[in-house]
């Protein structure tokens, strides 16, 4: 994570959910370096998936589960106090891990949720109807996913614009992190067909304007091709340490289906991606 002793949004209260693998445990880890810089509490989530018929066969398997769990929640704890951070941890069972974690989310109200992602194969665990994909759709939060293997940091910014309603939440959300962090932003519009860049160059002429009024550094450039690639090959040749994405809030599920470019991104990205949907926008004064 980069070294600064700036907290990049007002995340007082963060959540981060975990299944016991190596990619929950980074997002474990980085949750807790954001918490250390921005004195948040975390809370730790974690939910036990059912399963009726299994449970029927005897309770022995869901014992020693259940001890396990215990151990490592407790390991989590003792890691978030040796760091100076709050800590709560909860264990919840469910036969649908998606639901019981935005369930939380509403209960809990955090100001950011952390998730892990499983690798560069990551596309794969996002399809439609996973647990990511379906806390990321739905979530009235801000999500943020991180890689197996990423760094966290906030000094060069990625964030998408097409001119819709949940980009411009996104760029608003990535416009203060940002100007809090004094980093530079990187603002990309992709045109599909060469004929349709004059549409994505006044985008990034309105976006510039409101960089400026901010007295944000930005750079802007207008791609042609596929968006996803068009994204994340830019992503890995500017060494951006986060991408910012728009999310279209309570039907975004819908929008999360397998070809869909925030999907594909979130997938293929080597970086963390920050999703912004339109039901949490920006929480900053």
């Amino acid at each position: 994570m980069t070294q600064s002793r700036v907290c990049p949004g007002p995340w007082k209260k963060l959540l981060v959910c975990t299944d016991g693998s190596p990619n929950s445990q980074v997002a474990v880890n980085k949750t807790l370096a954001l918490a250390r810089l921005c004195g948040s509490t975390v809370l730790v989530l974690q939910v036990l998936q059912t399963v009726p018929e299994f449970e029927s066969v005897g309770p022995d398997p869901m014992v020693r589960l259940d001890e396990e769990i215990r151990r490592r929640m407790e390991a989590i704890t003792a890691q978030a106090t040796a760091g100076g951070v709050m800590v709560k941890t909860r264990i919840c069972r469910s036969v649908s891990p998606g639901s019981a974690i935005l369930e939380e989310i509403e209960r809990l109200q955090p100001d950011l949720v952390v998730m892990g992602r499983h690798g560069k194969t990551g596309l794969e665990r996002l399809m439609p109807g996973s647990v990511t994909a379906r806390v990321i759709g739905l979530s009235p939060v801000k999500v943020l996913v991180v890689p197996l293997g990423a760094t966290l940091g906030f000094s060069r910014i990625l964030i998408a614009g097409d001119g819709s309603p949940c980009s411009a939440a996104a760029f608003s959300e990535a416009l203060a992190i940002a100007r809090q962090m004094r980093a530079k932003l990187l603002t990309i519009s992709v045109a599909p067909r060469e004929p349709e860049m004059g549409l994505a160059e006044e985008i990034l002429q309105n976006l510039n304007i409101a960089a400026q009024e901010q007295g944000v550094d930005l750079e802007s450039r207008v791609l042609v091709g596929a968006p996803d690639t068009a994204l994340v090959e830019a992503a890995q040749k500017s060494r951006v340490e986060l991408i910012v994405l728009g999310c279209h809030g309570r039907t975004g599920f819908k929008r999360l289906l397998l070809g869909s470019v925030a999907e594909k991104v979130i997938g293929r990205a080597a970086c963390p991606v920050l999703v912004v949907n339109q039901t949490s926008g920006s929480s900053r004064p």
